[in-house]
């Protein structure tokens, strides 16, 4: 297949390029080679190159900073993702969406099911939502995947920052009242991989297998890296931020293993690798 990927150059984008470039035809493009804020240059741009399949792994990320850059956050998460749909349509090919956990409210107390009552509680959130929804209207051809945590060799994340303290600090406090599941963006892209070789569309969660908070995640990094570090767990309302994340966000990823997927492995096997490839 001719596949265009969006936000390429991501963390996820690079992992998708990485799976990907081995039986497909990859179409690279970042925010300078195509804005997808710009409905006339996507909509051009998508109809000349005419892709087989579309994977937007393009988005605005920042949590905090979606709270203080509203309108970009919808820009980017909510109508670029819309010019991306129309696009496809032109052309009647499949988009793949990356979206989020933090379209829930953090309200369960069970893993989350794809038909899980929506409800976003941040501007990251609500504007992922805004994505979701257009491509619900506009698209049949489509595979919406929820994942949540993501971390891998390429970006900023959670892991790598912890490591990175860990070097001067021998303390640090992380929040333990929040709960969902790390995901490796290799497997994410891995699972992605096996996913558009289907005509199974529809909404996946798609994360590592098991659930922490991130007070016990940062726990198991040091072990696992050897750090001698103490984690001094806090409430989120004690560690402020400006944007409000769910308390528990854990994935169920039931249309992904009805389907007839294979489990992605277990999340402390996936960080083991990671920091195996980053020591």
């Amino acid at each position: 297949m001719k596949i265009l990927i969006t936000g390429s150059n991501g963390m996820l984008g690079h992992d998708l390029q990485d799976v990907l470039s081995k039986k497909h035809e990859l179409i690279l493009t970042t925010s300078k080679t195509l804005d997808i804020t710009d409905k006339e240059h996507v909509i051009d741009f998508i109809c000349d190159k005419k892709p087989d399949l579309v994977i937007n792994s393009a988005a605005y990320t920042d949590v905090d900073g979606c709270e203080e850059n509203q309108d970009l956050a919808y820009s980017i998460n909510g109508d670029g993702v819309r010019n991306l749909a129309l696009a496809c349509k032109e052309i009647d090919c499949p988009l793949v969406h990356v979206s989020t956990d933090y379209v829930f409210d953090g309200s369960a107390r069970d893993p989350i099911a794809e038909d899980g009552e929506i409800g976003p509680i941040s501007v990251y959130g609500k504007s992922k939502l805004k994505g979701e929804e257009a491509i619900l209207e506009i698209l049949d051809k489509y595979f919406i995947v929820r994942t949540a945590w993501l971390y891998g060799i390429n970006g900023k994340n959670f892991p790598k920052t912890m490591l990175e303290l860990a070097k001067n600090h021998p303390e640090i406090t992380v929040v333990y009242d929040e709960v969902g599941t790390p995901t490796y963006t290799p497997d994410l892209a891995c699972g992605i991989s096996q996913l558009i070789e289907t005509d199974y569309y529809g909404i996946y969660h798609l994360t590592n297998s098991g659930s922490c908070s991130w007070c016990e995640f940062a726990r198991y990094i040091f072990e696992v890296a050897g750090c001698d570090v103490k984690v001094i767990p806090v409430t989120a309302s004690e560690f402020a931020r400006p944007a409000p994340r769910p308390s528990y966000s854990v994935l169920d990823n039931r249309n992904w293993v009805d389907n007839g997927f294979e489990p992605l492995r277990d999340y402390k096997e996936a960080i083991k690798e990671y920091i195996e490839l980053i020591k």
